[in-house]
């Protein structure tokens, strides 16, 4: 896994392979994938806030469910 800091790019390379075709799963990740299809790679653009709104809406998800069960 490799972050660019002055891009905020976070790369998460599986495999050496060469990429054969890409695949945009939304505006801020791209799968890379070798000739066969295989996934070798995961680019997330717009990293840092990515990282940190996917990181709150899990906490918030899972403080809601705690507060949910609290008050049963």
């Amino acid at each position: 896994m490799v972050y660019f800091e002055a891009e905020d790019i976070l790369h998460w390379s599986i495999s050496d392979e060469p990429e054969a075709e890409s695949l945009d799963l939304g505006p801020h990740i791209t799968v890379e994938m070798n000739d066969k299809g295989e996934l070798i790679g995961i680019e997330i653009l717009a990293a840092s806030s990515f990282v940190r709104d996917s990181i709150l809406d899990s906490v918030q998800a899972r403080v809601l469910q705690l507060s949910d069960v609290s008050h049963s």
